[in-house]
C-alpha cells in the first residue's frame, strides 16, 4: 500500500470529502485505513453489568484506500517509488521529496556528518610551475605523489610584440 501509518492524508470521495487528518492504523488486508477525525459512526452500547454504562459511543470507523489521498504542503500527491541505496523510498510525484520519514533522517545525518569533515588541500610540493623565456610560455604541470589530482591547468601566453 502506498499509504502507510503517520501519513497526512484528504479524503476525495464519500460523506467526509474535503476532511483531512493524520493515519493513525493502516489495514493492508482489507485495504483500509483509519484516519482520525474521518469517517465517525456511532455505537450503540448495552450495559454488560450494573456498573457499566450504555450509550452511544462515536469512534473513527476505516476507509477504504481509494478515497483518500496524500496530503502534503497543501496540495494532493500521487505517490512514485524509487530505489535510493537498495531500499524502496516513496516520494511525492508534486514535490519530489520523499514521504518517508525514515529515510529524511538518515540523509540529513549524512549531510551533517560529510559537513563536519573537510576535504585536504593540495601542497606546494604538488604543483611545479616551468617557464621558458625565449616564447614567454607558462606551463603549469601537476606532479603526482601518491595523491590523485583532480584538475591541470594550462596557461599560454604570447606576446605580439
Amino acid at each position: 500500500m502506498k499509504i502507510k501509518k503517520g501519513d497526512n492524508v484528504l479524503v476525495i470521495s464519500g460523506k467526509d470529502k474535503g476532511k483531512s487528518g493524520k493515519v493513525l492504523e493502516v489495514y493492508p488486508k482489507d485495504e483500509r485505513v483509519l484516519v482520525e477525525g474521518v469517517n465517525i459512526v456511532s455505537r450503540h452500547t448495552k450495559p454488560k453489568s450494573a456498573q457499566d454504562k450504555g450509550g452511544i459511543i462515536k469512534k473513527p470507523s476505516p476507509l477504504h484506500v481509494s478515497n483518500v489521498m496524500i496530503f502534503e504542503n497543501g496540495k494532493v500527491t500521487k505517490v512514485a517509488h524509487k530505489i535510493i541505496d537498495g531500499k524502496k523510498i516513496r516520494i511525492s510525484k508534486v514535490s519530489g521529496e520523499s514521504l518517508d520519514k525514515e529515510f529524511v533522517k538518515a540523509v540529513r545525518k549524512d549531510a551533517k556528518a560529510n559537513k563536519e569533515q573537510k576535504p585536504s588541500k593540495e601542497t606546494k610540493k604538488d604543483v611545479k610551475v616551468e617557464k621558458t623565456s625565449a616564447s614567454k610560455e607558462t606551463k603549469v604541470k601537476k606532479v603526482v605523489e601518491k595523491k590523485p589530482v583532480t584538475t591541470v591547468r594550462k596557461t599560454v601566453g604570447k606576446s605580439g610584440k
